[in-house]
């Protein structure tokens, strides 16, 4: 499956995959209204990129990571906070403990992974009455080198042919994330969007090993992928001073958790 393919080189993936804001996470945090060492279940954490903030701030982190290499590098990085531990395991096949359940359940630019039919009861089951389901998705948008994102299309269109003539990336006013499935649980209340931009700036090599982590690219026959990237690198160095910007707006999709029906009305006609 494509969504294997991260496993193949986890540190690259390590060093090359960027974090997250911390504002988005920190709004994470005090949106969920954690306890102190709040239950946390992650789902697909990679080799960390969220997992590490959150176990800063002292929250008791139970991550679920399909690549056993990938878990490895995340439990390296987590090796500072006892609290946090990485499951090895397709999230569809995972149980979660006994005992009360996670205040709350997040997934990092990796929920499309998970089966569709499994991934909004699986999360929403391990969480407590309360708990709040949260997603971070990923979207690369306009801004930061636009001349270069716009040339670097032909370098598209000639490696890889299934690329759509004149592709251009979205303006990020225009990115709308597709909610619906979040909505359709009668589990889950309200669901929020908050919007979190950020600009990075990588030297060739850095960008070209972001671009080595991701599986449409590793799923690029050999010849097309290095054509792909030798196009690239002449195009940053010839053209654009050996560096580029690139933009990225991360959503942080929130939804509470709501008490089961049979739980309310036992409590109402307790109240009485």
């Amino acid at each position: 499956m494509l969504r294997d393919v991260f496993d193949e080189d986890a540190e690259l993936y390590d060093s090359a995959r960027p974090g997250y804001p911390p504002a988005l996470v920190e709004a994470l945090i005090v949106g969920a209204r954690l306890s102190p060492a709040g239950r946390v279940l992650e789902v697909g954490p990679g080799t960390g990129q969220l997992t590490v903030p959150l176990a800063r701030a002292g929250l008791r982190i139970t991550a679920v990571e399909l690549g056993p290499s990938l878990a490895a590098v995340a439990r390296r990085n987590l090796r500072p906070f006892p609290d946090a531990a990485v499951e090895v395991a397709a999230f569809e096949e995972w149980r979660p403990p006994p005992g009360p359940g996670f205040e709350l359940a997040v997934s990092a630019t990796a929920f499309h992974w998970i089966d569709p039919v499994l991934r909004v009861p699986g999360m929403t089951a391990a969480l407590a009455p309360g708990g709040v389901f949260a997603l971070v998705t990923t979207h690369h948008v306009a801004g930061g080198s636009a001349a270069f994102f716009e040339r670097v299309q032909r370098c598209y269109e000639q490696w890889v042919p299934d690329t759509p003539p004149g592709l251009r990336l979205a303006d990020e006013a225009t990115v709308v994330s597709d909610v619906t499935e979040l909505e359709a649980c009668e589990e889950l209340g309200p669901v929020g969007i908050r919007c979190f931009p950020q600009e990075i700036t990588y030297t060739t090599a850095a960008y070209l090993d972001v671009l080595r982590t991701y599986s449409n690219h590793r799923a690029l026959p050999p010849p097309a992928l290095g054509g792909l990237l030798d196009c690239v690198a002449e195009l940053i160095e010839n053209r654009h001073g050996g560096s580029v910007t690139k933009r990225y707006l991360h959503e942080l999709i929130t939804a509470r958790r709501v008490p089961p029906a049979r739980e309310a009305e036992g409590r109402s006609r307790t109240s009485r």
